[in-house]
């Protein structure tokens, strides 16, 4: 369980977080720090669990029917990156309470920090590749949630949707990867997959498995050519940043690298795919970097740099290489972070982070000064610095790597040539914005942070230190713990020492300081324009090329959705019931029907009538939409009652309450939106003869359209009927309701027990639906000519003066608003009463919530706005977010039970006058699909309603009084606008 909780702290305290008092900065601070120092304490304690080779697994069952199982797994490897993880976000989270402005919504930030680190130790725990893809999707969606925190500004909506695009297109090319390892291997799991390294490698699709996880892992880590969404990241707050940088997002792409290095390196594919574009991305990195104007854009730069060098020490297929890069993993956490501190401290205190305009602030700030300038120096590679012991063992590895006299000589020069430019950018961040006269121009007098935010980059520049003194004796034990775990056997001797002779690594590095520290003066020297001509392009615009595919794909989509869709309801609906009657026909294609031998039953009379009726309303339905569309409506829900009493009578209540109640909420939806359907047009004299036969040959497609498909699925509904006894599977549930689901209700067993694994994605996309809706209405502004006017207004007549409703007494008006408040409780009674009742009688959450739901569309309708400001409080959108809570919390319940996820449990406790009751997960459940219906129904119809007093407001006076008298929830707030919009 220790697994577990490394897991389930972020995730509780991101909840917490999220529901905490807007503006208090201490209380979530504390809360996330707690979370995060949670975190390291469990996973330090198990350490010599691991340290000799030892790894911890933890197994929950999922679904085991199915071979699905949640699998948590910690070796050397997963220890050393989860401790950065979390010791990292503990120090982000001290920094970020000094950062962040009390005017920020602060819980939102630690929520989606916690969220991110729970994503993060999520994918380094996981020992299924399918759970570490979820994971991996789990922190493209946190970062894109942190890097447009400040949604109000355009850059960073814009960084926030580029990153996500890019690194979920990765993903998907991760998961078809990991599918075709599994198919290949017979298993996701990964003990499994990392023993088949050999078959991996002389399998046909090997090359294509190393193409789609090479796909995935670069997009993460934005290597070249997928680098230029991790610049437009930095519009995210500065410990986001920090975080981003040194120890998560962009880590996972090299984290996955190590973690499939046995099964997937070793081949000349590898090393031309993985080494060629760390090769790549080191270089261009390090060159741009060296034109930044931005603090946090030459940081951005220098962080894609040092990935490729990470992920070109990957790529060189030697096992020394790989320890190498574990241990830079670990370096450029340190100092990148800390140096990303130091540029927030900078903006934060002086209100810029342009290099043109900053200058001299030693003097001013000086700790913050001392602190960059050692993280800078380790990030230059300046011995007795971590930096410089990894970038010496990335030197080593270039020397010796084999192969071509092109990769024998090329690798070294262009490793030199790299480090130069990190020299130069190094130097030039820090004497720019240090030395040199004080600036004159700053929005802010610049002062020295306060003590506290200067702790945890102080802490980073001292490991920076102690760890490149004395590596054997700090980082040694863990590093080789950490390489152990991935290499096996295959481990190879080494040594981490600051001293190894004058040789040829320790002169590379020699050159490379020289060769920088020239660089950076040449450039001082206005030397810039040279360097232009010398490599052209040497500002990458990565953001054109990719607005400029987006645009592009934009483009071919809306061709696309033109060619194949109509925006006629008509048209698309043609289109659906073609689809059915075919999909009918291709069901009975090999067998056909079945041999009628059901003996009929006579036609009860009453039966009959309400088929006859019900029959009337549809073909009056579809006859009076051209002329009274509200006519049309009403029958329309006559149809709908029909077919309620169609399911009693069949002994069917649970589908006839779901039926009947789903009509009720329908019609009323529909209602509302009628008064946004455009006035049809009235055609002119000398085309109404054509018009007229067009019209009625495309009714006539549309009759027989509509008859062969309802024939098609009535067949298709009598060859599944007379399928034989046992050959169905409506004889299981029935036999095994009671004894496994603990409930008497056949269909309400089905929906939360069998199937509830299916009801829970349900209820998810119909939240997902209601507040996709209401985000459209609430932006929607309908075109004045499709507002159906008045006859005497149309006509010219002169509207009314007043409302005629005026001339009521006052008594007519009440009495409604009066019952309609006196049927709120008893209708809240009667859906508590469903939900109650609905694992053993007809009922159940759905039922309940449509009942509630419909009282409280009743409230809104018959009262008035007052009532709806001061009373009735109710945010649609938490009661949505509370269900899909419950539901999860129902399955969690069976899982941390080791039950399968959404298992039922049972209790049945002795209450003292009541007896014995009966208590079970399936309640819990039941009440989350009770809450969300209440939710999704609520606020799709008063977005509706919100729409309706809009458009009351702008229409003139004779229009308003025609119109109808709903009235919306007035708390939910408009749409805020931007220049942008």
């Amino acid at each position: 369980m220790s697994l577990a909780w490394i897991l389930l702290l972020p995730l509780i305290g991101c909840l917490l977080a999220g529901a905490m008092p807007r503006h208090s900065r201490n209380a979530e601070a504390w809360l996330a720090g707690a979370v995060a120092l949670g975190c390291c304490t469990v996973i330090g304690s198990l350490y010599p669990a691991i340290a000799d080779g030892g790894v911890l697994r933890a197994t929950f069952n999922w679904a085991p029917a199915l071979g699905l199982e949640f699998t948590l797994r910690m070796d050397g490897y997963a220890w050393l990156f989860a401790m950065l993880v979390s010791a990292m976000g503990a120090l982000v989270v001290l920094y970020a309470r000094y950062y962040m402005s009390p005017q920020d919504p602060v819980p939102r930030f630690f929520s989606f920090l916690l969220a991110f680190m729970g994503a993060m130790l999520g994918v380094v725990l996981s020992g299924n590749l399918i759970q570490l893809v979820l994971f991996w999707e789990l922190t493209s969606l946190a970062s894109f949630l942190l890097i447009g925190y400040w949604h109000h500004r355009v850059d960073a909506r814009r960084g926030a949707r580029m990153a996500l695009t890019v690194t979920a297109g990765g993903g998907l090319c991760l998961l078809a990867g990991v599918l075709l390892i599994g198919r290949i291997v017979g298993s996701y799991d990964l003990d499994t997959v990392l023993a088949s390294g050999d078959l991996l490698r002389d399998h046909p699709w090997y090359m294509a498995v190393l193409l789609l996880v090479g796909l995935g892992a670069l997009t993460k880590s934005a290597q070249v050519p997928f680098h230029f969404w991790l610049p437009h990241a930095m519009a995210a707050p500065t410990p986001v940043s920090a975080y981003l940088h040194s120890a998560t997002m962009v880590k996972t792409g090299v984290f996955l690298l190590v973690r499939l290095w046995p099964v997937l390196s070793g081949t000349e594919a590898w090393f031309w795919l993985i080494g060629g574009a760390g090769l790549c991305s080191l270089v261009l990195g390090a060159y741009a970097a060296m034109f930044q104007k931005d603090m946090k854009g030459v940081l951005a730069y220098s962080t894609i740099s040092h990935l490729g060098l990470i992920t070109l020490l990957l790529g060189l297929n030697s096992p020394l290489a790989l320890l190498a890069a574990i241990f830079h993993i670990a370096n450029h956490a340190t100092f990148k972070a800390s140096l990303f501190m130091a540029a927030g401290i900078v903006d934060h205190e002086t209100g810029t982070r342009n290099l043109t305009r900053l200058s001299g602030l030693r003097d001013v700030m000086p700790i913050t000064a001392l602190l960059a300038v050692v993280a800078a120096a380790a990030m230059a590679g300046v011995p007795l610095l971590n930096g410089f012991i990894s970038k010496e063992m990335f030197f080593t590895e270039t020397v010796f790597v084999s192969g071509n006299m092109a990769a024998r000589i090329g690798l070294p020069v262009i490793a030199v040539i790299a480090s130069m430019f990190s020299v130069a950018y190094s130097l030039r961040f820090i004497l720019q914005v240090f030395f040199g006269p004080p600036a004159q121009d700053l929005p802010r007098v610049p002062h020295e942070a306060p003590r506290w935010m200067l702790l945890p980059s102080a802490l980073l520049v001292l490991t920076c230190l102690v760890v490149g003194i004395f590596p054997a004796q700090t980082i040694g034990p863990f590093l080789d713990t950490a390489a152990a775990s991935v290499l096996g056997p295959d481990m190879p001797p080494h040594s981490l020492a600051v001293w190894h002779g004058f040789n040829l690594p320790l002169a590379m590095s020699l050159l490379a300081m020289a060769g920088g520290i020239a660089l950076y003066l040449g450039l001082r020297l206005r030397l810039r324009r040279l360097a232009a001509a010398v490599v052209p392009g040497y500002q990458l615009d990565g953001k054109r090329i990719f607005e400029s595919l987006l645009d592009r794909c934009t483009s071919f989509a809306g061709g696309l959705t033109r060619t194949l869709s109509t925006v006629r309801l008509q048209v698309q609906l043609l289109l659906l019931l073609l689809a059915t009657g075919g999909s009918a026909l291709f069901a009975l294609r090999q067998d056909g029907l079945p041999a009628a031998n059901l003996r009929l039953t006579g036609i009860d009379p009453a039966f009959a009538l309400v088929w006859l009726i019900g029959a009337a309303c549809a073909v009056g339905a579809a006859t009076q939409a051209k002329y009274h569309r509200l006519a049309a409506l009403i029958m329309v829900g006559g149809a709908g009652l029909a077919t309620s009493l169609t399911f009693a009578w069949f002994s069917a209540p649970d589908l006839a309450l779901t039926q009947l109640a789903v009509e009720v909420v329908t019609v009323v939806l529909l209602l509302l939106g009628l008064r946004w359907l455009p006035r049809r047009k009235q055609a002119d004299d000398g085309q109404s003869d054509e018009i007229d036969l067009r019209t009625r040959a495309r009714r006539l497609r549309d009759l027989l359209t509509a008859c062969a498909a309802g024939l098609g699925l009535a067949l298709l509904t009598y060859a599944v009927l007379r399928q034989q006894p046992g050959h169905g599977i409506a004889s299981f549930f029935v036999e095994n309701s009671v004894p496994l689901g603990g409930g008497a209700n056949v269909i309400n067993v089905i929906l939360v027990d069998f199937r509830g694994f299916d009801t829970m994605g349900e209820i998810t996309v119909l939240g997902i639906v209601a507040l996709t809706v209401y985000a459209l209405l609430r932006r929607f502004r309908p075109a004045e000519e499709s507002i159906a006017l008045p006859r005497q207004q149309r006509e010219g007549e002169r509207p009314a003066p007043t409302d005629p409703r005026a001339a009521l007494p006052d008594g007519v008006m009440m009495l409604p608003a009066l019952l309609m408040r006196l049927l709120l409780p008893v209708a809240g009674m009667i859906s508590l009463f469903y939900l109650l009742r609905g694992h053993d009688s007809p009922g159940g959450g759905f039922v309940g919530g449509l009942v509630m739901a419909t009282a409280m569309i009743l409230q809104y309708l018959g009262s008035g706005t007052l009532w709806a400001e001061s009373r009735a409080r109710l945010r649609p959108q938490y009661w949505i977010g509370w269900g899909l809570l419950c539901a999860v919390a129902a399955g969690l319940s069976a899982w941390l039970a080791t039950r399968p996820f959404l298992a039922s449990m049972a209790w049945h406790p002795q209450i003292p006058l009541i007896g014995e009751l009966h208590l079970s997960t399936v309640l819990l459940f039941d009440l989350g699909v009770y809450l969300l219906v209440i939710g999704a129904a609520a606020l799709i119809l008063v977005a509706l309603a919100h729409q309706s007093l809009r458009r009351r407001q702008r229409l003139p006076a004779a229009a308003r009084l025609a119109g109808m008298t709903l009235q919306p929830f007035a708390n939910l707030p408009p749409a805020a606008t931007t220049k942008e919009e």
